[in-house]
């Protein structure tokens, strides 16, 4: 699950079909995702446009085409040639209109081929060639925060939202953890816990768990490293996939916890090692451990030396899909890498603590429910027929994270086949096998309607004692 991508201008590069491209002659379609375009046609008018954007996020490109296009899509599976696609499809369609959006598709590395090998291959050179994640969505909030305090039509430029959004961020996570916990009769925790599970939903929906957990570790002992386990949302990881950099936000850098990585590299031995870090460029775009990085930084600080915490982020596919085993069976499998954290826990010097960082439910038209989530007369009274539902769901699956049955969760998500979308019952599950808690306590549960009424996202913060 992932948030709808800002929209640019519908106006589309002058790109040209190549008809001696055997990939532009038979196209195959990488991943998509689409979303509503608002533009304005030849006269003026507002229309609506499909836009379709790159899935894997690894090219940052989105194409502008008419919504009709959508059924042309499915075709587009490298079995068929241009030629083709327009006899099937028919409905007036046009090799003329079929070669422009090809090209536009190549163009933005849409489809595979030269254009994508190319900026997948930079892609990864750029990942190994640092030691640290540049900031992505840490980033783009910050710059937010410094644009909305400069007022309405203000410039704000480059310099100004690198100097100024660091502040901004603190400012704003301490105003966010104030109003959390402002009537809170247990405002701190008296210890570092084993783990806590915290939102990876933007701040904006999900600020007051994010909030309550992590505002909650500002006395206690600091960490000397985080290990945080993620969703992944766009990666091609078919299993659990590990990370081999540190991550930098506006507030600094966590540099890479390497004793932790090794202590579960040697678990895991050779080949299980292997799959763990095959597909490490998920990395690269992925929210689900970014977004932790911050309150990390911002809660514990540095230390004498001035550094961070350490941290290892790590991405947990599903364990109720495939028994547990990666999707597609060439992967890293859930248990083995269960099992490596476990161990590496144990020889692992000093405090650790375990982030789960976990969304819930995601319901509603944009994850193709038919039922609104919001409406008038008798469809309100539906809506929130169907929002109660969902919340029960979600207070009937925690109940069993917080008695730690773990194995009933699983098999409950993959009974029921996760109607409402649970994206971080790998990462839940993983930390609770992991630390092995005494005691797991719900802080605060809580739901999120976006402004459009097209979804809801749900999230909790707890701790693991």
């Amino acid at each position: 699950m992932t948030d709808q991508p800002q929209q640019p201008s519908p106006e589309q590069p002058q790109v040209k079909f190549n008809p001696s491209a055997p990939h532009q002659q038979k196209p195959r379609l990488r991943p998509v995702r689409g979303f509503p375009l608002q533009a304005q046609n030849q006269q003026g008018q507002q229309a609506v446009l499909l836009g379709l954007a790159d899935a894997r996020q690894i090219s940052d490109k989105v194409v502008a085409t008419l919504p009709a296009a959508q059924v042309i899509l499915p075709m587009m599976d490298g079995s068929r040639t241009i030629d083709q696609i327009v006899t099937e499809v028919g409905r007036g369609l046009t090799r003329d209109f079929l070669e422009h959006l090809v090209a536009q598709l190549d163009d933005a590395a849409l489809l595979f081929g030269p254009n994508f090998d190319a900026l997948q291959e930079k892609v990864r050179v750029d990942f190994d060639s640092s030691d640290l994640l540049p900031p992505a969505s840490s980033a783009a909030f910050a710059d937010q925060l410094v644009i909305a305090a400069a007022g309405e039509g203000a410039q704000v430029s480059d310099e100004q939202k690198e100097r100024e959004g660091p502040e901004r961020l603190r400012e704003t996570l301490d105003k966010y953890i104030a109003e959390a916990l402002k009537d809170e009769d247990n405002p701190s925790l008296d210890a570092l816990p084993k783990a806590i599970v915290a939102p990876h939903v933007d701040y904006g929906r999900g600020w007051i768990n994010y909030a309550s957990v992590w505002g909650r570790l500002r006395v206690v002992d600091r960490p000397d490293r985080v290990i945080i386990l993620g969703t992944n949302h766009f990666g091609q990881a078919s299993g659990v996939c590990g990370c081999d950099k540190g991550y930098r936000t506006p507030l600094g850098a966590c540099e890479l916890d390497r004793q932790a990585l090794d202590l579960i590299l040697a678990s895991l031995g050779e080949e299980q090692g292997q799959r763990f870090l095959k597909d490490r460029y998920d990395h690269e775009q992925e929210h689900s451990i970014e977004l932790q990085i911050p309150w990390i930084q911002h809660v514990f600080g540095q230390d004498d030396e001035g550094n961070f915490p350490k941290v290892l982020g790590v991405l947990v596919h599903d364990p109720a899909v495939n028994n547990g085993e990666s999707y597609d069976g060439n992967g890293l499998a859930f248990e083995p890498f269960v099992e490596a954290l476990r161990s590496a826990l144990a020889g692992l010097p000093g405090r650790t603590l375990v982030v789960s960082s976990a969304d819930l439910s995601h319901v509603g038209p944009a994850f193709g429910d038919q039922q609104p989530l919001m409406g008038e007369g008798d469809a309100a009274q539906q809506a929130e027929g169907f929002r109660n539902q969902v919340i029960q769901t979600d207070r009937e699956l925690l109940e069993l994270y917080m008695e730690k049955k773990a194995d009933d969760l699983i098999a409950s998500m993959a009974w029921r086949q996760n109607p409402t979308r649970w994206c971080s019952t790998g990462n839940m599950v993983a930390a609770m096998r992991a630390v092995d808690p005494e005691k797991v306590d719900l802080l605060k549960y809580g739901a999120a309607i976006d402004q459009q009424g097209m979804s809801m996202v749900s999230n909790a913060a707890m701790v693991l004692h």
